[in-house]
């Protein structure tokens, strides 16, 4: 992926839906970069792609979504559209160090992370949080939620509107977690290995009371994958704002 082309088109793009670009720091020349259109009063959506670098259909969705028109005013946005830039550089999952950047949210060692957390402590944590994945072992789509809120769960929508792409990822256990429905991990707001904190846990411990990550495989035809991270997103803020925003 060229990075640099991809991180100046976003930009652009951004620019154009009046984002704002907030430099969050440089890491191995690349700049780390978030953008945010903020208005008061309304509730904030956070999402993030380009963690490893391995998965590059994340980023991709993200600027499809952003020329689409899709952070309207509905809500208040915040968009890091590449958290590894050496590793989609590169192809490689990790940064440049060979560190696995969505572990490091407690420790913070990487500078990546580091640049990144200390951005987010500075910000109100959001109401709803969106982060883009891929997943080399698997065929079909499938998701993960943790949900502190009290309100009921509208996974099964978003894993339906991918369907058309990519059906939910089969079997009572996906990436060791046992299932709560095709495609649905529901996972509690704790990191499966203490030590290690993933991006959406550390979110969730902020107050972040939604969130969802999407897993699409990787080996599978690359438009078919970002148009599923598209369909995805698109569904899950459109039922976050009818369930959460209009009650």
């Amino acid at each position: 992926m060229d990075v640099g082309n991809f991180l100046e088109e976003f930009a652009a793009a951004a620019a154009g839906r009046d984002f704002s670009r907030v430099d969050l720091g440089e890491v191995g020349g690349w700049p780390l970069l978030a953008f945010g259109k903020v208005t008061p009063g309304k509730p904030v959506v956070y999402i993030s792609a380009g963690m490893h670098g391995d998965e590059p259909a994340g980023p991709e969705a993200l600027r499809e979504l952003l020329d689409a028109g899709e952070f309207d005013d509905r809500a208040s946005w915040w968009l890091c559209p590449v958290l590894n830039p050496w590793g989609l550089t590169c192809g490689h999952r990790g940064n440049a160090d060979g560190y696995d950047l969505n572990r490091d949210y407690l420790s913070r060692v990487t500078r990546e992370v580091a640049l990144h957390a200390a951005w987010l402590d500075s910000l109100a944590p959001p109401e709803l949080f969106l982060s883009l994945h891929e997943d080399w072992e698997t065929s079909g789509f499938y998701l993960y939620e943790i949900n502190t809120s009290e309100k009921e769960s509208f996974a099964s929508s978003v894993i339906e509107a991918v369907r058309p792409e990519f059906p939910p990822e089969p079997g009572l256990l996906i990436d060791d977690h046992a299932v709560t429905g095709p495609g649905w991990i529901f996972h509690p707001a704790d990191s499966d290995f203490p030590g290690d904190w993933p991006e959406a846990i550390y979110v969730a411990k902020r107050g972040c009371p939604l969130s969802f990550t999407f897993e699409t495989p990787s080996v599978m035809v690359w438009e078919s994958r970002v148009a599923a991270h598209v369909l995805a997103t698109q569904r899950a803020i459109g039922c976050w704002v009818d369930a959460y925003c209009c009650q």
